[in-house]
C-alpha cells in the first residue's frame, strides 16, 4: 500500500505481517527454520504510543516484551492486549530509564532471555517537567529521554546480534523515537552535554529538541559502530494527544505553548499542527521496525510513514555530531562498547 500521514500502525503491521511473525521469505528458496520475531517496547503504558505499537505488534510477533518503571501500569497493559488478544504473548519487564542501576537490571534480565532479540523499539521518552537531576547526577529529562536508552540499547546489544547469528541474513533493528520538534532546538550541546543546567529550562521545551536530536544522531552512529551488523533508525511519530500532554503536571506548559487548551485537549484553532490519532502516531514507529525495503538505508529518519532525511536539520545530521555524542555518552558513563 502507499503509505502517508493518514496510514494506521494496524495497516503498516498487516502490510508487513509476514515480517513481524519471521514468515517473511528473507531468503529467498533457501531452506532454513522459521523465525520466532521477539519485539522490546519501552514506555508502553495506555494511551500512549508505545501501547499502540506493542498492541497492534502482538497480532504478529511471537513474543513482544513491554516495560515500564511502573510494575501496575504494565498489568494495565498486558491485560488490556489479552483483552482484545487473549493468545498474545506478553512479557512484562521493569524499566527505569532515570536510574543507571536499573537500566543495568534491566538489560541483565534481557540477557538472561532464552531467546534472542530482534527488534529494540527506544519509544520512552522522558516527560517535560520543571528542572530535575536524575539519581545520577544527570539533568532527568536527557538522562531519561536518551542517556539510559542509549545504555540499554548498548549492553542488550548481544541479544539483538544474536538474532542475526541464529539466522543468518537476518539484520536486527533499533528504533528511537525522535520529533519533528528537533530542527526547533539548536541540536546537541556538547558542552554541557546531561549535565544538570537549571538555566536551560528557560526555555521548557529546549531540553525536549536536544534529546530528540540525540535520538537522530545514535539511529545515524549505531549501523556505523556495529559495521552494519544493527541497523537504526529515527522517526518522528507526529502530533498526538497522549497521556504525556494530558498529565496535570505538563498540562501548563503546552497550555501555555497554545498546543492544548485548558482540559489537556487539542487546540484545533491554532492550527499549527496537524494532530494524528494514536494509531497514525504509532505507524511510523511499525514501518521503521519491519519494512524491508529499509535495510538499504540505514540510519534514516522517518516522518508520516515515509522515510524523510530531507526534514532533518543540519545539526542532526552531521555524521562527526553522531559519533561525537557516542563518544561523548560513552565517556559519562565510563565504559565503551565494542560489537
Amino acid at each position: 500500500m502507499n503509505f502517508s500521514i493518514e496510514t494506521t500502525a494496524e495497516q503498516v503491521a498487516d502490510t508487513f505481517a509476514s515480517e513481524i511473525t519471521g514468515k517473511n521469505g528473507l531468503f529467498g528458496s533457501f531452506s532454513v527454520p522459521a523465525l520466532t520475531i521477539v519485539v522490546l517496547v519501552t514506555g508502553t503504558s495506555l494511551n500512549g504510543i508505545g501501547f499502540e505499537t506493542v498492541r497492534v505488534l502482538a497480532k504478529h510477533a511471537n513474543l513482544v516484551i513491554i516495560t515500564g518503571y511502573n510494575k501496575e501500569r504494565l498489568q494495565l497493559t498486558e491485560e488490556a492486549i489479552k483483552k482484545e488478544l487473549p493468545s498474545a504473548n506478553i512479557r512484562q519487564l521493569r524499566l527505569d530509564l532515570s536510574s543507571l542501576a536499573a537500566v543495568r537490571t534491566a538489560a541483565a534480565e534481557v540477557n538472561a532471555y532464552p531467546e534472542p532479540l530482534h527488534v529494540l523499539i527506544n519509544n520512552a521518552v522522558g516527560t517535560i517537567l520543571p528542572f530535575a537531576v536524575s539519581v545520577d547526577g544527570f539533568e532527568k529529562q536527557m538522562a531519561t529521554g536518551f542517556i539510559g536508552p542509549f545504555l540499554f540499547t548498548n549492553l542488550i546489544a548481544p541479544k539483538l546480534l544474536a538474532s542475526r547469528t541464529s539466522h543468518s541474513g537476518y539484520t536486527p533493528r533499533v528504533v528511537f523515537l525522535s520529533s519533528c520538534f528537533h530542527a526547533v532546538g539548536s541540536g546537541v550541546d556538547f558542552e554541557t552535554f546531561g549535565l544538570p543546567m537549571p538555566e536551560k529550562y528557560k526555555a521548557v521545551f529546549e531540553p525536549y529538541y536536544e534529546v530528540k536530536s540525540a535520538a537522530i544522531l545514535a539511529a545515524i552512529e549505531l549501523g556505523k559502530r556495529t559495521e552494519g551488523r544493527i541497523v537504526g533508525y529515527s522517526v518522528d511519530p507526529g502530533v498526538i494527544s497522549t497521556n504525556i500532554n494530558q498529565k496535570e503536571e505538563n498540562r501548563v506548559y503546552f497550555q501555555e505553548a497554545g498546543i492544548v487548551d485548558e482540559h489537556g485537549k487539542p487546540n484545533l484553532e491554532l492550527g499549527l499542527f496537524t494532530w494524528k490519532t494514536m494509531g497514525q502516531g504509532a505507524a511510523t514507529t511499525v514501518r521503521a521496525a519491519f519494512d524491508p525495503s529499509l535495510l538499504a538505508q540505514p540510519g534514516a529518519y522517518l516522518a508520516d510513514c515515509q522515510v524523510a532525511n530531507e526534514q532533518v536539520a543540519p545539526h542532526s545530521s552531521n555524521p562527526e555530531n553522531a559519533k561525537k555524542l557516542w563518544d561523548i555518552t560513552e565517556t559519562l558513563l565510563g565504559q565503551e562498547f565494542r560489537f
